[in-house]
């Protein structure tokens, strides 16, 4: 089966991958994320149509913010 890495967690891809499905499985709900593939800054507009490719690696940072 293969795999990608989700901040260094490994996980199963599936066809057609998309990063909205990365943070369903992964559990991120937070509101303030940020999300790299490989690198690449992914906008938060582009979530749900950016299919993922195995073996990448994934980033997911979320943001806290306060004063």
């Amino acid at each position: 089966m293969k795999k990608i890495t989700v901040n260094n967690n490994i996980i199963n891809w599936e066809e057609n991958m998309t990063i909205t499905r990365i943070l369903q499985i992964m559990n991120y709900t937070y509101r303030m994320l940020v999300v790299k593939v490989d690198g690449k800054l992914i906008k938060k507009n582009e979530y749900e149509s950016t299919i993922v490719s195995p073996d990448v690696d994934v980033k997911v940072i979320h943001l806290i913010s306060g004063g």
